[in-house]
């Protein structure tokens, strides 16, 4: 396909007629190059159509008055878990019938080996075991019951809650199973350390930082809830408590991991000498900066774990449930629960602002007009909640106008280059940039984009240059998630966004961009999927920004992405791939196919001009299928990620919005129409020297 000609007369060309009349097969292979495919009716224009329409009057039914879209948001056991055990903490009763709703979804979700995954149909993780053992004792189930024997006996089979990971020896010091040495330390002089040491809070991610600086003053109190007998968890352990000590390990020729380690003995054993005017000032700053984070009503972070140890923090502080921080912050975690039928759980966090501005695409490509109110209610949602003051993120870019979306409901603080990207393509298919009121806030948006690109050409999520890959080798960093460096997937969106408003190759943030997306494209031709699961979700992302670009998808390194996309459909003609992919690169592109995996290869695809292909005719083919006559898909896989190999995510909208938008696309496509996207895409790049 020659280089894709951008829509310089923001008209459409007259469609032509679709291959075949309505009610009549389009039959794969009449105008194919592939070969060993079958030769089969497919589906009809009809049913394509009506998939769509089915789908995109769900979204009109169930968008929220106010203009946005938000769907559940649903992780493992442990967040639920972690959710009884912190009520528990603070001395807070849970009623009773949310007791049992609780129980009913930890229960519902053990393997039978005993065992909780942290992913549906993954293997059992010990940490994620604990915490939910640990939860069903305090709602009253019984050690003896058969489903505790059996969770029991998987956490011994592992060697025991010893072998549990820093975040859940935490947990269990904090109710006194554990003494609190055997924890990783964490001094809260931290907080004193100057910006040039070789550790700094502004060295960290955002989610480190916001959980972190809580936890520095639990660690300094060090509070114990103390448990009745019939409480505690003594049985899961192989060895006596008490003898408990050095639970992190050297690791033979792991250079930094050891020195690491031998820091943290040195720190436990100097703790006690330290200053106390300096553990004082530590405090005052440590919660200074929570309760500055606490102010909005989302919460610390507006994720549950960062949440949790805040009001943990402020409560051993001596600050009172009435307290308008405490009392904010337990809202926010409550605002996290949700209940279906006889079972709850709580959400890791909300996502109405990547929900909203995934399905304003969806329904837009879908065949929404830009004048509908569902998409103007959405439009004028959107702008109202970009974020204008600055953040942590100014750290790296104090020069740096404010302007971008975070992804919860209210996280002030931390915007991100995520949300904000994929926020401005929408708001451009529906024809913000037109409007004269939404123009300087775009161009500021815009510029925030460009000026939060990190200096080896890619972009990370909340911060510029968050690379200091050592300090995943501290013994509290076991999740290896610790840091925000650029990624293949946020650095194709950007590479999008900059294409849909005119810039080119040779525009020097994109020139980087493209020798950074060219590094780190895998032997096979797949690209890491930081955000999604995962090399499926990587490619797409960046075959996406390749072909608004409008890069020749003959080069050679396109072809290999696209090949390799080709290489992974299953036989049932859809795209899946496991979590495993993350702890084994072999399964990258493998696993039973779903719903918004299938959507993003075949958007990866037709960005790169295989909207002819057999690949994607079959693809389409499986999503119409596979839907049921409300307009929904099933999907029960997580294709979201939170820390590969640690945090999966379970996105209930990701199977709904990412189809629609693909067959969307694929319609248009196939009648020979451009996409929503390639008409409003620019041919001359937008003035951003707009008024700062």
């Amino acid at each position: 396909m020659k280089q894709r000609i951008r829509t310089a007369l923001k008209v459409l060309a007259n469609p032509k007629k679709w291959t075949g009349s309505p009610g009549r097969p389009y039959l794969p292979g009449h105008e194919e190059t592939d070969v060993g495919l079958p030769v089969t009716p497919l589906f009809t224009v009809e049913r394509l159509n009506e998939s769509i329409r089915r789908t995109r009057d769900r979204f009109l039914n169930i968008q929220n008055e106010k203009g946005y879209w938000v769907f559940d948001l649903e992780a493992d056991a442990t967040i639920p878990s972690e959710y009884i055990l912190l009520q528990r903490f603070l001395g807070h009763e849970i009623p009773g019938d949310l007791k049992l709703r609780f129980a009913n979804y930890l229960r519902n979700r053990q393997l039978q080996n005993g065992g909780w995954p942290l992913y549906f149909e993954g293997e059992g993780n010990i940490s994620a075991s604990i915490k939910a053992y640990f939860a069903l004792k305090q709602l009253g189930d019984s050690p003896d019951a058969p489903h505790m024997v059996r969770a029991r006996a998987f956490v011994l089979e592992q060697g025991g809650a010893a072998e549990a990971n820093v975040f859940t020896r935490i947990m269990l010091s904090l109710f006194g199973q554990i003494p609190w040495e055997t924890t990783p330390a964490m001094p809260i002089e931290i907080m004193l350390l100057p910006q040039w040491f070789f550790f700094h809070l502004n060295k960290i991610s955002y989610w480190s930082r916001t959980v972190i600086v809580p936890l520095l003053i639990l660690y300094a109190k060090r509070p114990v809830c103390r448990l009745k007998p019939e409480e505690s968890i003594a049985e899961l352990f192989v060895s006596p408590v008490h003898e408990l000590q050095h639970l992190d390990r050297f690791v033979p020729g792991s250079f930094f991991k050891n020195c690491f380690l031998i820091l943290d003995r040195v720190l436990k054993k100097v703790d006690p000498m330290m200053p106390r005017v300096l553990r004082k000032k530590g405090l005052r700053l440590a919660e200074t900066w929570t309760r500055e984070r606490m102010k909005g009503e989302g919460g610390i972070g507006a994720i549950f774990p960062a949440m949790a140890n805040a009001v943990m923090a402020l409560k051993v502080l001596g600050y009172s449930d009435d307290h308008p921080d405490v009392a904010r912050g337990i809202q926010a975690i409550e605002d996290l629960l949700v209940t279906h039928g006889d079972e709850s759980y709580c959400q890791p966090c909300l996502s109405p602002i990547w929900d909203t501005c995934l399905s304003l695409s969806a329904v837009l490509e879908g065949g929404l007009t830009a004048n509908h109110e569902a998409v103007q209610g959405a439009v004028d949602w959107l702008f109202k909640q970009l974020i204008l003051v600055p953040g942590d993120w100014v750290y790296r870019a104090p020069d740096l106008t404010p302007a971008g979306w975070a992804f919860q409901f209210e996280n002030t603080f931390y915007p991100d280059v995520d949300d904000t990207p994929m926020v401005l393509m929408a708001l451009l298919r529906a024809g913000a940039l037109d409007e004269e009121k939404y123009r300087e806030k775009i161009a500021k948006a815009v510029k925030w984009v460009i000026g939060m690109q990190s200096s080896d050409g890619g972009w990370g999520a909340f911060d510029i240059d968050n690379n200091y890959l050592y300090l995943n080798e501290i013994p509290f960093a076991d999740h290896g998630a610790l840091l925000d460096p650029g990624t293949s997937d946020l650095t194709g969106r950007c590479i999008e966004l900059l294409a849909m408003l005119g810039y080119r190759s040779d525009f020097p943030p994109i020139h980087r961009a493209l020798d950074f997306l060219q590094r780190e494209q895998e032997d096979c031709g797949a690209w890491f999927g930081r955000w999604g699961v995962n090399y499926i979700y990587g490619t797409w992302s960046v075959l996406k920004g390749l072909g608004c670009l409008g890069e020749n998808p003959s080069q050679p390194y396109i072809r290999r992405a696209v090949q390799w996309l080709k290489s992974c459909q299953n036989s049932d003609n859809g795209w899946g791939e496991t979590c495993y992919s993350y702890t084994d690169p072999r399964l990258a592109g493998k696993g039973k196919s779903t719903p918004s995996q299938t959507a993003w290869a075949l958007l990866g695809l037709m960005a790169a001009g295989e909207v002819k292909s057999a690949a994607v005719q079959r693809g389409v083919h499986y999503l119409i299928n596979r839907q049921d006559k409300q307009g929904k898909w099933d999907e029960q896989l997580y294709t979201g990620t939170g820390f590969p190999s640690v945090f999966y995510l379970r996105y209930h909208g990701y199977g709904q919005f990412f189809p629609l938008w693909a067959l969307g696309e694929y319609r248009r496509l196939r009648m020979e129409k451009m996409t929503i996207q390639e008409e409003v895409t620019l041919k001359y790049p937008v003035d951003l020297s707009q008024p700062a």
